[in-house]
């Protein structure tokens, strides 16, 4: 049997007030499980997303890699360090947010990631196509990175919320409910005692008047 409330009073007022929580605990139970329900359904749409990001992103990193290997091969590993150098740039990232089921999720962005070719300052004679094609390859990877990074920052708040809420509904229905209905029962129980003991004290003193006559 489950534990009950400390220092509640048997009382009829106290009972219909533990009645009435009873009830609002049922009710954010029901909302509760419908609010997790929800949000695991909205974590594996996200999963999904996110597993298809990463494949993505791993193919094209994989094809970039491919590209700088070949024009490594024909430029060689000196002029492809300074052309790296010549070609870095910053890059700024926008933060915005969105909401999934009241879950706040960032949405990341990065404009201009993609460079023509005369933009990255590097010379196009003293270099090749292949060298292009990587550059090209790791912008476009950069891209595929960064929204990567936004879906697994959903899947992380959102999988933070799931647990979250699946701890409030087994706290509700395995602590907090039990508790008061065996609070209850536990009132009921003991006002049924009181009674007995008023109707058997009155019947004493009913027979000790009638004695007395």
């Amino acid at each position: 049997m489950a534990e009950i409330l400390q220092n509640v009073k048997p009382t009829r007022m106290e009972l219909l007030k533990l009645r009435k929580r009873v009830k609002l605990a049922d009710k954010g139970h029901r909302l509760l499980k419908e609010k997790r329900d929800a949000l695991i359904s909205e974590f594996m749409v996200v999963i999904r997303t996110y597993k298809d990001a990463r494949r993505r992103a791993e193919e094209h990193l994989q094809g970039a890699f491919h590209d700088l290997l070949m024009a490594e091969v024909l430029l060689g590993p000196r002029d492809i360090e300074q052309i790296g150098a010549i070609s870095a740039r910053d890059i700024k990232l926008g933060f915005m947010t969105k909401h999934i089921m009241g879950v706040s999720v960032p949405i990341m962005e990065a404009d201009d990631l993609v460079r023509r070719v005369h933009e990255r300052g590097y010379g196009l004679l003293s270099t090749n196509a292949k060298l292009d094609d990587a550059a090209k390859s790791f912008e476009e990877t950069l891209s595929l990175i960064v929204k990567l990074a936004e879906i697994e920052e959903s899947v992380r708040r959102i999988a933070q919320e799931v647990e979250k809420t699946k701890r409030r509904v087994n706290a509700l229905e395995y602590i907090v409910i039990p508790r008061l209905k065996a609070t209850i029962k536990h009132i009921e129980m003991r006002m049924e005692e009181i009674e007995r003991e008023s109707f058997l004290r009155l019947k004493k003193i009913k027979a000790s008047l009638e004695a007395r006559k």
